[in-house]
């Protein structure tokens, strides 16, 4: 295996679509040679920013597990968040970890620079691309390598399975992880 990527799943259910598409990312990256690591929101219980300024060590200054998080991202060679689309826009403990873990980043050594990454969302009908937008702001801002691929990194479905059925959606996700791959290799 070369390189690694770390997954952020921020769906608050375990086996959701957004777990699902996720997995699908992770056996994508792994056949083409990339280890994977993801890592479930779910189990956790992530505070918003509360701009202390003491992030300038590498490490947030809030004790929920973030930390770990950012420790895994300084190892990893990519980055991919996945996220559901709630009220046209990613849930509030995804935003809450990308901001800390941006301003980490920001406030020490830049360790977010040129990794390969991106987002993906899913929905039942609409928000996707407000939500790509937004998510994409973060990657950007940060220095971050994102690739494309065959369209938005959007995927449709409400219970869980059914976005795994959306076969433009899966095709799209699958082109994206081949993507980072690509980028991962061409990078070690």
């Amino acid at each position: 295996m070369t390189g690694k990527v770390l997954l952020l799943s921020g769906s608050p259910r375990l086996e959701g679509n957004t777990a699902q598409v996720l997995g699908e990312c992770a056996r994508v990256l792994e056949r083409e040679g990339i280890a994977t690591e993801t890592v479930l929101l779910a189990e956790m219980h992530i505070q918003s920013c509360t701009a202390c300024g003491l992030c300038s060590g590498g490490e947030c200054a809030l004790d929920d597990g973030l930390n770990d998080i950012i420790a895994k991202i300084r190892e990893a060679r990519g980055f991919v968040v996945g996220t559901p689309v709630y009220f046209g826009t990613a849930r509030g403990d995804v935003l809450s970890a990308l901001q800390r873990i941006g301003m980490v980043s920001m406030a020490s050594d830049s360790f977010l620079s040129r990794k390969v990454g991106g987002p993906i969302v899913v929905a039942r009908r609409g928000g996707h691309t407000a939500t790509l937008q937004e998510l994409w702001m973060f990657f950007l801002i940060n220095d971050m390598i994102v690739p494309g691929s065959t369209y938005w990194n959007m995927v449709f479905g409400r219970a869980p399975g059914e976005a795994l059925d959306d076969e433009e959606g899966m095709r799209t996700v699958r082109r994206f992880a081949e993507n980072v791959a690509f980028l991962v290799r061409k990078l070690e």
